[in-house]
This record gives structure tokens, sequence and C-alpha cells, in this order.
């Protein structure tokens, strides 16, 4: 069985909320799975991390990453650069991105 790996879907700035403003105990390393908040109501998009110039992100620091989407179809046509959204998991935030570059065209806003 052949594997094929798909590009990601978008890049975005990820800055890990500090220990003492809730965050995350310890660092998020690049294969990172938390739950994102898009702004759908009772949605969740999980999602694996893929920090740039460094496979480990601790608390209180920003990287980029590149992010594949594990259900993409609920991001279809909703997504730009400049988009907001918080790292999760499951209720408790942790971080926060904004999206800097989104490589799948399907997710883009006003997509045709």
């Amino acid at each position: 069985m052949a594997i094929t790996i798909r590009p990601p879907d978008l890049q975005a700035k990820i800055s890990l909320l500090s220990t003492e403003q809730g965050g995350r105990q310890g660092p998020a390393v690049s294969g990172y799975r938390p739950n994102h908040d898009f702004g759908l109501a009772g949605t969740l998009n999980d999602a694996a991390h893929e920090y740039i110039g460094t496979d480990t992100l601790y608390p209180g620091q920003t990287s980029l990453a590149n992010i594949w989407l594990l259900a993409p179809q609920y991001q279809q046509g909703r997504l730009h650069v400049g988009f907001r959204f918080t790292v999760q998991e499951g209720s408790k935030v942790v971080g926060n991105g904004v999206i800097t570059e989104v490589f799948s065209k399907e997710l883009l806003r006003n997509a045709t």
C-alpha cells in the first residue's frame, strides 16, 4: 500500500500562552495535534502542527507553523490571510493563531 502525504493546508503564526496565563505546562513539539476553534459554533478542528525553524515551541513563545487540518471540509471557503483562531486542548485555550498563508485553494474564502 502506498502512503500519500498531502501538502499542508495552511501556514499560521502560532503563539502559545505562558503557563502563568493558563497555557500548557510543557512545550509542544512538531507533530502536536491540538484542537482549533475557527469560529464555527460547536465545532473544533483537530490539526497537526509542524513548527518552522524549530521542533519545539515552549509556553510563551511564537513560531510559524505548517498546519494540516484533519477534517478540512469543515473550513471550505472560510479561511483567509489574517484569520484569527484559538489553539485548544479540549475546552482549554492554550494559544492563538493567525493565518499567514492558505495553501489549499478549497479553504480560501470566496474560492471559485
